[in-house]
This record gives C-alpha cells, structure tokens and sequence, in this order.
C-alpha cells in the first residue's frame, strides 16, 4: 500500500513532489530536524503523529543504530547522556524531562527503562526523543526491593514491538529474607503497557549476573534474553508464557571457559553473542531457539586495535556495523568495508569507562505514554 494511500486523510498535494517521496524524505531526517519541519504547514505539522510515519521511521533508523552513553563523572553529581551513531559523532540527550534522578536499566527500540536513584521500586518507560514518558505503577504484593542486589531487581528488561505498538517490562530478583542468604526463587514481576497492571510469577532458578550482562538484555522472537556469569548459557524469558527457560551457547565458546569474553547483543531481530578471543573477534547468530542452534556469521582479526582491544566492548550491530566502547573511546567496525573508525572520544579523564553504562538506541517517534492509567 501507498503512503499516500494511508496519509489520504490529509489531502496535501504541493504541486512539485508527491507525497511518498516528501514523505520518505522527511524519514530520513533527525527527530529534532523534523520537529523544526512542523511549522512548514499542516500537513508536515501532522506527519510525526501518524501511524504509517511513526512505521515507517522507526523502520529507517532501525539502519543507522546508535550508541547511547551515560557520562559518568566523579566530579559531578548528574551524569550526562551523549547519542553517537557512525557518522555526525556525538548528539547531547536530555533526561530532565523526567524530573528524577534515573539510572538507565534497559534500552529497546528507542524506548528506554529508567529506574528512579531517589526512590526505591520506581521506574519510567520514556522516549527521550520526543520526551514522552510513562511512570509505571507501583508493583503489589511482596516488594521487588527486597531483591538483592542493591535493593533494586536484579534484572530489569524492556520488550518494545514497534510493530504491534506494545511494550513491557520485566523486573527480577532472588528473593532475600531479612538477614539471611538469598533463596533460590526468581520472583518476577511483568507489566503489560496495555493493561498497566504488573503480573507476579516465582520460580525455582539461581544464576550470577554481572554488572554488565545484568543490564544488556535482549529481545527477540517474544523472548527477553540475559547472559548469565558463567557465560555458559543464555536465560530467557517467555512473556507470553511466563516461563524461564535456558539456552546453551555455543561449544566452542562454553569450551574456552574463562578464557574469553562474551557479551550478549541483538542483530536485527535475532540474538547475538559475540565472543572476544585473543586477537579475533567471532560473531554468533541463534537462529533456532528449540534447537539451539548458533551459527557463526563473522570473525573479525582485532590487529587494527590492538591497542584498545583488551577493553574494548561490543555494544550493539547490524549486518553493517559493530559498535565497541572503550575507556574513553567509541569505536566503529564496518562489516561489509572492514573498516576500523575512532568515532567519539572522551576529554575528560575523570569519567568512568564509556562502556560501563551504554546501550544500542535507535530514534523513533513511538507514542510511550498514550493511555496512561489514572493512578
């Protein structure tokens, strides 16, 4: 179907270009940029809230994926938050909107899962593109908070479909008794963006997560994905089902035990393992979920960095590109020119590591806070 067909209820014609080719333009252009485009006229004012544009931009900027990063500094008490993509460098973002102090938990198709640093069991589901939010409810029940670590949900995910418009959110936690060791029940709590109403589960389940494979979760296939510390296996999660369930990694990765490093990403809609070894760097597929089955689609020789690759860290990817953060650097490796870029570096020496707080964003203009509920 045309995209004149499904934006008819505007009737612009301008006499010059017609209306799929202005509106392909215009998808192409930077939030911010298009913004500015509203004031043009009617029609281009009304572009950003239609539905086959919201589509059909989240669908461009799924090809130019982006890096976003948290700058952590000793000497400040607010972090500040950059955009870099592969080819204008870094872009500042905002989180003021919110009017908290967050902590980014997850990221996912454009939307990000904030947790609130001031208070306990609060989070937000926000678009810092368009500056949308919702603020989640609070959960009912036995309190999330009494996970450990850190008071807070062991793991937090956020499952955005950009083609059915829905969202939700996972938080969870080995539950901790008062003074006492934690018990080998995952109590999980899911919230539907429909509904705005958490579902409670436990099951019997125990694995160790880092701080990094604890904040770089996965979703594909309906399925949220962690890494677990023994990098031995993938723990997932059916939100339809609400069942856990473990995935093997691949032999020659489960073999090499300690020796290596492995870190869990998405590639366009399948998940990705990428395991750091010595001076290569091997990228793996899953492409069947019942079998198991990984296939090894890439193996990079890191000889170009060799410099930097003992703490440089993949972020996020597509079929052209692979994202790295580093101490103070972000790198770019083009998959199809075999290309290394250096392309953001951080001046101040006070900041923690660039990839000790990124996450894979892309823009989009989803809507996060229509049919927010009434608290």
């Amino acid at each position: 179907m045309e995209a004149s067909e499904n934006m008819s209820s505007l009737n612009f014609s301008n006499g010059f270009l017609p209306n799929d080719l202005i509106i392909l333009i215009l998808s192409k252009l930077p939030i911010k940029t298009l913004f500015r485009c509203k004031l043009v006229c009617k029609f281009w004012c009304r572009l950003p809230s239609e539905k086959y544009f919201i589509d059909l931009y989240s669908q461009t900027s799924s090809k130019n994926p982006t890096l976003l990063l948290e700058i952590i500094c000793t000497l400040r008490t607010r972090s500040s938050y950059i955009c870099v993509d592969r080819f204008s460098g870094g872009l500042g973002v905002s989180l003021d909107f919110l009017n908290d102090r967050v902590k980014i938990r997850a990221s996912c198709n454009g939307l990000l899962c904030c947790a609130s640093t001031r208070n306990r069991g609060v989070y937000y589901v926000c678009n810092p593109m368009t500056r949308e939010f919702r603020l989640l409810p609070r959960a009912r029940g036995r309190a999330i908070t009494r996970c450990q670590p850190e008071y807070e949900a062991t793991l937090i995910g956020l499952a955005f479909d950009p083609k059915s418009w829905k969202y939700h959110v996972a938080l969870a936690g080995f539950y901790r008794p008062f003074g006492r060791r934690p018990h080998d029940q995952l109590v999980c709590l899911v919230l539907d963006s429909d509904t705005n109403v958490w579902r409670r589960f436990v099951t019997c389940q125990f694995d160790e997560f880092t701080h990094m494979n604890r904040n770089q979760s996965v979703f594909a296939n309906g399925l949220l994905h962690w890494l677990t510390y023994s990098c031995s296996h993938v723990l997932a999660l059916d939100l339809k089902d609400e069942v856990w369930m473990k995935i093997s990694l691949p032999e020659e990765i489960v073999a090499s035990g300690l020796v290596c490093r492995v870190y869990l990403l998405e590639l366009e809609g399948e998940v990705s393992v990428i395991q750091m070894s010595g001076c290569w760097m091997n990228i793996w597929v899953l492409k069947d979920h019942v079998r198991e089955q990984w296939i090894l689609v890439d193996r990079v020789h890191l000889r170009c960095i060799r410099g930097l690759a003992t703490n440089a860290f993949p972020m996020c990817q597509t079929s052209d590109v692979v994202f790295l953060a580093a101490q103070r650097k972000v790198l770019t490796y083009g998959r199809k020119d075999k290309v290394w870029r250096e392309v953001y570096a951080e001046q101040d020496s006070s900041t923690y590591p660039l990839w000790f707080s990124a996450h894979a964003f892309q823009s989009t203009l989803f809507p996060c806070n229509q049919g927010d509920f009434l608290e």
